[in-house]
């Protein structure tokens, strides 16, 4: 079998010769025994024992095949020997590669130092430090999230909120005085400026809005009661009371005396306009008029009787057969008056029973002294006609400048008379022309019937002033 295998044969081998020729035999001994060893350090007896039965059971084709070379099996690729073979059966085998960190996230987490030390049995060792550290620092950075969150929630977040509150509540009212005339103001910039630059909410409370806005709306109304006054020296002033829009006419000292009084949250509701104003009669009854106690000159303020109603009919005629009539009224009261400041132009009382004159006045004395007695008797009496003395006065019979004198408010003069004594005619009317803006002409026309004037103790005439002081001192 040796000498199969050593190709021994040639002479009863008839086979093809695959070997080179011009290689030494002894080589190819050499080979085929390398071979061998490898395949028997490689575990492949599989191999071998193939051959040897295939050389048992054909033993003419083993003498043939004697000559053939036998192909080689492809070897292994043998790891390069780095010096360190000997050691291998010394080292504990290679653990699983962990993956480099938890994850893959943290680096150097898990890694195996060199030395393949570390382990539990060890008590500590560089796997388990690394480990620690690591939670360390997780449990740290949760930590550290936890404070962060809890302090924006907790403190931030509601510091700014008042912060903001703050800010918004003075820009408002920035945005509230600043308005019409004063809303390219500089100063509303710079207030704005000021605003958003605080950084804690006392700093923008303390940003005085109301200060600079004043002045700026004095500053500017000021010079429209001097740019809009009237030839009698007036101004109209129009204000907002209580959601009403009131109209007052005042002279240009009291309107500027009103100005340098009032702040801004007055003044940027307050519209001065050159006075534009008509002169209406009224027929009013001595209630209406006052109690007839006013006189030319004085203010008073009209109201509108909640009592009193203006009906207003119309009628439309729908078909031959019938019509339709529609009627309604409106009433208008409240607290506010529809007119302030009017200004009485002129006031006549009714002459009915005013202007006849019929008094006798009597005085008589008598002295007894002695039996002897001295009487003396004085007696007044006047019988006029007041109509007629005015008549004689306008047609030149009499001297109008007597007649004037002797009649110099004598309407005026009788009413104080009767308010002294506390006796007077109830049942008189008055005529009062009274001045006031034209807007509301058609509305005093209309309810003329439910008209109230009322004497305002601010303004009230010499006769209403004494009395005051009297009363309170």
């Amino acid at each position: 079998m040796l000498d199969k295998i050593l190709g021994k044969n040639d002479k009863d081998n008839n086979g093809l010769d695959l070997r080179k020729k011009d290689k030494d035999p002894g080589m190819d001994v050499s080979d085929r025994i390398k071979n061998m060893v490898s395949k028997a350090s490689n575990g492949s007896k599989d191999q071998i024992n193939k051959i040897k039965s295939k050389s048992n059971s054909n033993g003419d084709e083993d003498d043939k095949g004697a000559k053939r070379k036998i192909p080689r099996p492809m070897p292994k690729p043998r790891p390069r020997d780095t010096g360190n073979a000997r050691l291998k059966s010394l080292q504990k085998p290679p653990e699983d590669k962990k993956p480099d960190g938890i994850g893959g996230i943290l680096p150097g987490f898990g890694r195996r130092m060199p030395g393949g030390g570390g382990g539990s049995a060890g008590g500590g060792g560089p796997d388990e430090d690394q480990r620690t550290l690591v939670g360390a620092l997780v449990f740290g950075l949760i930590l550290i999230v936890l404070v962060g969150a809890g302090y924006y929630f907790l403190v931030y977040a509601p510091y700014q909120g008042t912060l903001n509150d703050a800010k918004q509540s003075q820009i408002n009212l920035v945005n509230t005085y600043y308005v019409g005339p004063l809303a390219t103001d500089p100063e509303a910039q710079t207030l704005l400026s000021e605003i958003e630059s605080a950084v804690t909410p006392a700093q923008a409370s303390a940003v005085d809005v109301i200060g600079p806005a004043t002045t700026s709306w004095q500053a500017y109304q000021n010079q429209q009661v001097n740019t809009l006054k009237d030839n009698y020296s007036r101004v109209q002033v129009n204000y907002n009371n209580s959601g009403t829009q009131q109209t007052i006419i005042m002279k240009v000292s009291d309107a500027q005396q009103l100005i340098s009084q009032s702040d801004a949250a007055v003044l940027s509701n307050m519209v001065i306009t050159t006075p534009n104003t008509v002169a209406i009669p009224l027929i009013l009854t001595r209630l209406q008029a006052a109690g007839g106690v006013i006189n030319v000159g004085d203010a008073v303020d009209i109201y509108l009787n909640s009592n009193g109603t203006t009906a207003v009919q119309s009628a439309n005629q729908t078909n031959q057969s019938g019509s339709t009539q529609s009627s309604g009224s409106t009433q208008s009261s409240g607290s506010t008056p529809i007119v302030s400041g009017a200004t009485v132009l002129a006031l006549l009382r009714s002459e009915s029973d005013s202007g006849t004159i019929s008094a006798n006045l009597t005085e008589a004395q008598s002295i007894a002294e002695n039996q002897i007695s001295t009487s003396s008797s004085t007696s007044q009496s006047s019988d006029t006609d007041v109509d007629q003395l005015l008549r004689a006065a306008a047609s030149n019979t009499w001297d109008p400048t007597t007649i004037n004198a002797l009649l110099d408010n004598y309407g005026y003069n009788l009413n104080n008379l009767e308010r002294v004594s506390n006796l007077g005619d109830l049942n008189a009317q008055y005529l009062v022309i009274l001045e006031i803006p034209q807007q509301n002409a058609m509305t005093v026309i209309q309810n003329m019937n439910s008209l109230q004037l009322v004497v305002p103790t601010e303004s009230a005439p010499t006769w209403m002033a004494t009395e005051l002081h009297q009363i309170y001192g």
